[in-house]
Formats: structure tokens, sequence, C-alpha cells
């Protein structure tokens, strides 16, 4: 019987972003897994219905002030969190997004998905890269284990922090089932709706550098300037740190549509109405859209850098994400090649029978165990 305190503070109503995904899909897993111990959930704001959940092996708390700034994050971990580990008894602190309390000696075990910010540190503001490049090095040197989300990002952890490969374990990431292939009716109904009736690329994810939505842009200019492409590009998300401004030629605004934040639903729906999935990212951890696509029956144009080749593997067609030319063709080459859609498609049904959300908090889990 232990009582582990876990980090639910991305758990937000409405903005339900990477971070919150995976601690809602893992951390209600190990709640109804595993009724012999006790769950005391840490927000640092008041609590959603939605995410309350109902076992009694539950425990619900609100730690002030609300962590979102790098000063309030010291806070948070350092005051807040630090009371509260002891106050309520804790045998061992989960944290999903990698933030730890260093001056706890509570057992601690985070999930650090990527550490982007050490490779590409003027992606990010300057105040958040000071606190992200200090702390976390400090983070992953005091937690008992590290759980990451790919064996890439666990090889990059290692080198980088110098730490022994054998402290950290790569578990892959999930998939919601309301992810899946739909019929051409629905699809058409879906094209109607975001591209103006017109097949269409799709981006999702966090509108943020290093997901090099500029050469995207920029590709997908040069595929309707130059090659006379006919898709449209759909892109979903909103800005993670500051409003972005991209180069848009006027004569191909029009064919871009950007949507914002998307709940679940029509997330899903977005998916499966493309033709053609794109994340070109130049660096991720994981990249649960990749997933989202292959499940959906969308065929992948993706980057051949960072862990995406290890996700995707030949479910994806590849391009250099910094070659604006080789992408735009790649663009082409999707939109005429129907049988390679096809075989992609295929390929990705197939491989996204490997990623689980309950083989991920079963795996998490064991990480847990070995450690309380």
């Amino acid at each position: 019987m232990a009582r582990i305190a876990i980090n639910t503070r991305f758990l937000l109503p409405k903005k339900m972003e990477g971070f919150g995904w995976y601690t809602f899909e893992i951390v209600r897993r190990l709640i109804q897994n595993h009724p012999e111990h006790t769950f005391v959930l840490f927000f640092d704001r008041p609590i959603a219905e939605q995410f309350r959940f109902t076992e009694k092996n539950v425990e619900f708390v609100v730690l002030n002030p609300p962590a979102r700034h790098p000063i309030l994050f010291i806070i948070w971990f350092e005051w807040a969190v630090y009371r509260a580990l002891k106050k309520y008894k804790i045998d061992l602190f989960f944290s999903p997004d990698g933030y730890l309390s260093l001056r706890s000696r509570t057992p601690q075990i985070n999930v650090i998905h990527d550490i982007n910010f050490e490779h590409f540190p003027k992606d990010i503001p300057f105040v958040p890269r000071i606190y992200l490049r200090y702390f976390f090095s400090k983070f992953a040197k005091k937690s008992q284990k590290i759980i990451t989300v790919s064996k890439t990002s666990k090889e990059d952890i290692a080198q980088t922090y110098k730490l022994n490969s054998d402290k950290i374990v790569p578990i892959w990431n999930g998939v919601s089932d309301i992810f899946k292939p739909i019929l051409r009716d629905k699809k058409i109904e879906i094209e109607r709706h975001y591209s103006n009736g017109k097949n269409y690329f799709l981006f999702v994810g966090s509108i943020h550098p290093r997901k090099n939505l500029q050469n995207l842009i920029l590709a997908f200019e040069h595929y309707k300037k130059h090659l006379n492409g006919n898709f449209e590009l759909v892109i979903v998300g909103e800005e993670m740190w500051s409003k972005q401004s991209f180069q848009i030629d006027e004569t191909i605004k029009n064919h871009i549509h950007f949507t914002g934040h998307l709940p679940l639903e029509k997330l899903a729906e977005v998916m499966s109405g493309a033709t053609v999935f794109t994340f070109l990212s130049y660096f991720e951890g994981f990249g649960i859209p990749l997933v989202e696509a292959m499940r959906s029956g969308v065929p992948i144009l993706a980057s051949n850098t960072s862990c995406i080749p290890e996700i995707a593997e030949e479910a994806a067609l590849y391009s250099d994400p910094f070659d604006i030319v080789e992408i735009s063709e790649k663009m082409l080459q999707l939109e005429k090649d129907e049988q390679l859609r096809n075989e992609l498609i295929q390929k990705g049904l197939e491989r996204c029978q490997l990623f689980s959300w309950d083989l991920a908090a079963r795996e998490v889990w064991e990480v847990i165990s070995s450690v309380v």
C-alpha cells in the first residue's frame, strides 16, 4: 500500500495538448489498474469535473500558485510540492512533465519527453530557456528513474546529461481509439468544412519553431506555384510560447487554413479527412500525431531527423526538413501517386498496432514499482 503523488497540472479543460494527454491517459490507467495504492493528484488550479476520477483510491489536492511561469515553477515545485509531499506522507512523486522538487527527499520519477531546448535554445524565449537549461539537468540527476518516449530520446538524454543509460527507460506513447479511417462521403464533408472542398495536406501540433512550419509553408508555396499542385494545406494547433508570424505569399494565402486548437473529437475528424499528413519537425521526442495519422489511415510525409524514423519506420515518405524543393516534390509525388499513398496507409495501419496507452501504462507502472 503506497501513497503515490502525481503532478497533474497539465490536465486543463479545453487546452489539452501533448503533456496533458500523456498525463490523462497514463494516470487514469494507473488509478484503475492499481486499486491497492492511493494516488494523490497535485493540481495548480481548480479541478475540472472531467478530471475528478471517481475511483476510491484517489485524493485531489490544489497547490498554489498556478505554475505557468519560471518563477512560479520554482515556487510551486520547491515550496508547494515540497511541503505537500511531507504533509500527505507521499512514498513516491511521479511527474509526467519532467519537473521535480529538488528540495524533497521523497523518491521521484519524471518523464522527460525531449530536451529540444538544449539543442535549439533560440527556439524558446529567453526566460523559459534559462530555466529549462538550468533545472532539467538537475532534475535528470535528482530522479531515481527517468522515463522517456523513444530510444532516440533516451540516447540524447544520457549523452547530454552524462547519465548511465540504465537509469533511463524508453516507453512509447499510445494513441486514442477515437482515431480511425472514415468513408469517402465523410471525407468530402470534412473537406468542405476545412479546405474549400479540396483534398488537403495536414499539420497537427503546437505552433513552435521546431515544428518547422515556415519551411512547410514555403514548400507548399513552391508546390502550388511551380509544380501546379492541387491540394490545400490545413494547420491545426496554437502558439506554444508567443505569437508567431509566417512568411506567406499573397497568392497562396487562401489555400492555407489555420484552425487553432481543436478538441479531440474535431481533431480526429480533421485527421481522418486529410489526404496526406505532414510532419516535418527538425526535433521531436516522439510525435504522437504520427501515430494518430497511421491509425486514421492517412499517409505521412515526414522529416528524416530525430526520432521520427524510429516511430514511423516504413509508414512514411521522408524528406530533409530544411530542403524546401525536396519537400515540395514529395508533396507532388504523394498527390499524384495513389499506389504509394495506399502502400503507406497499409503500413501505417499495421505499425500503429505497436502503440498502446494500455501497454505504456503497464510499462510506466513497472518503473514506478521498481522504485516505490
